[in-house]
């Protein structure tokens, strides 16, 4: 993948960096905003997609001056014409679903973020309903493909309470690969997190992000996983004071760090409105601990070396946020 990594984020005062020339329809799409490049080249298969009246092509380019048209209706890809790069973590608590819209009307991870003039939060990567922890959001579609990506390779951490016998067996098998339905799976690190007897806390790590991965891996060996809970997402950790339902907006150094990782150049964060400067007091006043003091300088626990593309036992990472919580 080519990689743009200039040495230093745009000069100050310069939020965005502008798109102008024509491209892909998928690409120019899923930095609008308006869905991710898979699902756009699903609506163009099915013929659901149009740019100024007619079927789009495979292959073909436009502009954000085209008109877009999904089932008839028009597409706001306004988004699409500057870069603006702002990123939250979430911590999701079980029984919300990832999506922007649930048709059973269950609560969604988007319900309690904060609302956006101009753009919108795009998820990065999804969480089974009964699935906790870490959900990254940004307003940037294409930092949102490069991260989710298979290419990528980007490491997703979780803690898993395991109910059942594991031995050493067990785990080189989970390590070497094991033949799921949608193909060969594993993990890329295995680590023993606490526990006793049949109830046992693993960290494991995956490149990849298919669906119930971690489930259907240790599934697979006549186990099961009584608690799943994501704690990191390739340099970003789920900092133990964000309690469930609640967010925080990563800062420049984390965001350039993130961007970095998958050869994004650096994108200056703009200043929040007087609105959404209001949710964020709001929200630091609801978190506990808080109050009064000083975030630490390394707040997310940013690592800034690049996705380990690793086989074998977990290696040396900064310092793992509790299982439990």
């Amino acid at each position: 993948m080519a990689a743009d990594r200039p040495e230093k984020p745009a000069r100050a005062g310069q939020d965005t960096l502008s798109h102008t020339g024509p491209e892909r329809v998928q690409k120019l799409l899923a930095r609008a905003g308006v869905g991710s490049r898979r699902e756009v080249e699903g609506w163009m298969e099915a013929g659901r997609l149009t740019v100024n009246g007619q079927p789009v092509s495979p292959g073909q380019k436009a502009t954000v001056a085209d008109r877009f048209e999904l089932d008839g209706k028009r597409l706001d890809v306004g988004g699409a014409a500057d870069v603006m790069r702002r990123v939250l973590i979430y911590n999701k608590p079980e029984g919300e679903v990832t999506t922007r819209k649930d048709p059973e009307g269950r609560p969604t991870v988007f319900d309690r973020l904060p609302r956006l003039r101009e753009h919108r939060w795009i998820s990065i990567g999804r969480l089974d309903i009964n699935t906790t922890g870490l959900v990254l959001f940004t307003t940037d579609g294409e930092l949102a493909n490069r991260l989710m990506h298979p290419s990528s390779q980007i490491d997703r951490e979780y803690a898993v309470r395991v109910f059942g016998e594991v031995d050493d067996a067990m785990i080189e098998r989970l390590l070497e690969g094991v033949l799921l339905e949608d193909g060969m799976a594993k993990f890329s690190d295995i680590t023993p997190a606490g526990g006793s007897g049949m109830n046992r806390w693993f960290h494991v790590t995956l490149l990849e992000g298919r669906n119930r991965e971690v489930r259907r891996l240790w599934e697979s060996q006549g186990v099961r996983v009584s608690r799943l809970k994501r704690v990191r997402y390739g340099p970003i950790f789920l900092p133990s004071r964000l309690t469930l339902g609640k967010w925080e907006e990563l800062d420049q150094k984390a965001v350039d760090t993130l961007s970095r990782t998958v050869g994004l150049a650096p994108v200056e964060i703009p200043q929040k409105t007087p609105n959404e400067q209001a949710a964020h007091d709001r929200q630091r006043r609801k978190s506990p601990g808080r109050a009064g003091k000083k975030a630490p300088g390394n707040k997310w626990a940013v690592s800034d070396a690049p996705p380990a593309k690793r086989s074998g036992r977990a290696s040396a990472r900064p310092r793992r946020p509790s299982p439990k919580g």
